[in-house]
């Protein structure tokens, strides 16, 4: 009985061999996004001073979303590649009225932002910034807004006790796909650009450059 496999279509693969991509990012929920939406990645660490970078956009007078898109810029330079591939960087800057905030250093730092938050809207400023042969090809800059309810003192204090050191990794000190989400009464924008990485506008940018199926 002749072998009839060589008529099994074989699927056409969602993204071409080459260029490769490569995320300027060791964000665990960046990366997590990236394979979610099958995409195959390296993932690399940028080594920029982000503090650096922050003070001088904001002592030039540029907003966060400036700012956020800098940063992305100067992640997406920083990392070595072969010629050719495709490097994205990204990065996010928290603003609550006219200021900006950090990651909290500590769990005390992080109950005193949280309070600062407390009953306000803030945005989420959400860079990406892709480059190709040390030229920018596309950009993106996403503001996510996020109303934080009026929580009381005893749920914060079980709040910090339940999250532990996991909201120190956090701008914001809250991770939405987690126990974070009891902090807002409403969210407007991508989910995706509020975790870190703005993957609907990225996703349309990787086809359009031909490096994943239309």
């Amino acid at each position: 009985m002749p072998d009839d496999s060589s008529l099994v279509l074989k699927p056409v693969p969602l993204q071409v061999e080459s260029p490769r991509i490569v995320l300027a990012s060791r964000s665990a929920a960046r990366r997590a996004l990236v394979e979610s939406a099958g995409l195959s990645a390296r993932f690399m660490a940028a080594d920029v001073d982000e503090h650096a970078i922050r003070a001088a956009q904001r002592h030039a007078g540029h907003d966060a979303s400036a700012a956020a898109l800098e940063l992305a810029r100067a992640k997406a330079r920083a990392v070595r590649v072969a010629p050719g591939t495709v490097v994205i960087g990204a990065d996010q800057i928290l603003s609550c009225g006219e200021e900006w905030f950090d990651k909290p250093d500590d769990r005390d730092t992080a109950r005193a932002q949280l309070l600062r938050l407390r009953g306000r809207a803030h945005v989420l400023h959400t860079a990406v910034s892709m480059w190709r042969d040390g030229r920018e090809v596309w950009r993106h800059v996403a503001c996510p807004v996020l109303h934080m309810r009026a929580f009381s003192e005893s749920f914060l204090a079980w709040y910090l006790a339940a999250e532990g050191e996991a909201i120190l990794s956090c701008v914001g000190c809250y991770r939405l796909e987690g126990l974070g989400i009891q902090l807002f009464s409403r969210i407007e924008g991508e989910q995706s650009a509020i975790m870190g990485l703005p993957l609907l506008p990225l996703l349309a940018a990787l086809r359009m450059q031909g490096i994943i199926l239309p």
